[in-house]
């Protein structure tokens, strides 16, 4: 008898666990803060030379909303793969970090109005997804 407590004891505290991660994970992001950063990055869509920094720094602004998710990973590739599951369109958002990738290593990219447009439009699903931006 004693036996089957403690295994009941046991299923109820590794439920607790689970039901904790899971809430953590689900808890609201404050979106007022990745709505103001959103703006400023479609303000630097207005001009083609800020283009690479529209795309840089949407990328690093998906990455902040994945670290706020709990989203593990040693750097923002790792989180990616972990968190897919979660976006609407993996392939979008994959697309726009490639490109932030592209730009960082080489800064004279030149870009073209529907990579960027591609590129934006899936992180900004991605940050939709992740609940930083309202849907």
């Amino acid at each position: 008898m004693s036996m089957t407590i403690i295994i009941a004891s046991a299923g109820a505290v590794l439920a607790l666990a689970a039901a904790g991660l899971v809430w953590r994970r689900m808890r609201p992001i404050k979106s007022e803060r990745f709505q103001d950063r959103w703006q400023e990055v479609q303000k630097l869509c207005s001009a083609k030379e800020s283009w690479p920094k529209a795309v840089v720094d949407a990328d690093r602004l998906l990455d902040e909303a994945l670290k706020k998710r709990h989203i593990a990973g040693k750097n923002m590739g790792e989180r990616l793969v972990r968190a897919q599951r979660l976006f609407t369109d993996n392939d979008s958002v994959w697309f726009g970090h490639k490109l932030r990738s592209k730009v960082e290593g080489d800064p004279e990219t030149k870009l073209k109005e529907d990579e960027v447009k591609n590129a934006l439009i899936g992180i900004r699903q991605a940050l939709k997804d992740l609940g930083a931006l309202p849907k």
